[in-house]
């Protein structure tokens, strides 16, 4: 009998492209690429009008909005109204992708995910629920509680045709490789997926493409392109900070990271991103230099996509 992780390593890569977004045809075709959108969180509490001019400059197709404490884009929204928010997305030709959503957790995402489908975009990002950090029978028993209680919510998701991406945080459920996989073997609704984040794997740096390979397109809406530094959580020197983005002098090599994306048709969005401390705060000075910045790890990311193609 094959499980479900081995299945969806053998799922044509085309089909795990479409049904991911990608153009019909674009990685069968050796076309592959990467989705970037672009983190409003990056520019702190900068308004919205200044940063969605910003997703173009990026080689982004579309917005993260992030809610406080790490941005108050979302809150902006709430503030101007609806009409007012879809007029500044035509204005600045953006489009909405993804809202990130941490405070409403995985099961207060009704309302949010209408929010989404309504201004055009389909995913949000959230945390687990559960215990901590689990491992080995007790991660088993926890994912597929987890899978269970999710069910309402996914069939909501279904209906409005988005997705939830829980993301493997540090301190939750997802948090270790063996909850990943179990995840993996066990998660049944494409709705469903996760949102990986390679920089709360770095205890298991070598254990990431493997990861990306079990889960599979089908269960990778979304994935940060960060890596783990100490100014994640203390204050350091900037060149420090920025050592969680590709390519600003960090230990990840993406290579085989990217190698292992193009390999399972990944078609979901990637999302090149860091944490400032304190949180709320620009990366940087300037609107300018954050953009930069990105398109630097932009340019990094292509280069490894490129050393990789053959």
């Amino acid at each position: 009998m094959m499980n479900r992780r081995d299945f969806l390593r053998t799922l044509p890569v085309a089909a795990a492209a479409v049904g991911a977004g990608m153009p019909a045809g674009a990685a069968s075709a050796g076309g592959f690429r990467l989705r970037y959108v672009l983190s409003s969180a990056l520019y702190g509490y900068a308004p919205l009008g200044e940063i969605l001019p910003e997703v173009a400059k990026a080689g982004c197709e579309a917005i993260d909005i992030w809610c406080k404490v790490h941005g108050d884009q979302r809150e902006q929204v709430e503030q101007m109204g609806e009409q007012a928010f879809d007029a500044l997305l035509r204005k600045h030709g953006g489009r909405l992708g993804v809202s990130t959503r941490y405070p409403l957790g995985p099961m207060r995402l009704q309302d949010e995910m209408a929010w989404v489908k309504k201004h055009g975009g389909s995913v949000v990002v959230c945390g687990s629920t559960g215990p901590v950090d689990p491992e080995g029978e007790a991660a088993k028993a926890a994912v597929k509680k987890f899978l269970e209680d999710m069910k309402p919510h996914v069939e909501r998701a279904g209906e409005l045709g988005v997705k939830i991406a829980v993301e493997n945080h540090s301190r939750q459920l997802l948090y270790h490789p063996d909850s990943l996989r179990y995840f993996a073997e066990f998660n049944r609704a494409p709705q469903l997926g996760v949102a990986f984040a390679p920089h709360h794997l770095h205890r298991w740096a070598d254990q990431i493409p493997g990861l990306l390979r079990d889960l599979g397109a089908t269960n990778l809406p979304f994935m940060y392109f960060q890596e783990h530094s100490e100014g994640m959580m203390a204050k350091t020197s900037k060149e420090v900070e920025m050592q969680q983005m590709p390519g600003h002098g960090g230990a990840l090599d993406y290579r085989p990271v990217v190698k292992a994306l193009r390999e399972i048709g990944f078609g979901g969005y990637v999302e090149i991103f860091m944490h400032p401390t304190p949180r709320g705060i620009p990366i940087l000075p300037s609107t300018a230099e954050i953009t930069a910045a990105v398109n630097k790890s932009r340019a990094y990311v292509e280069r490894c996509l490129a050393e990789t193609a053959g």
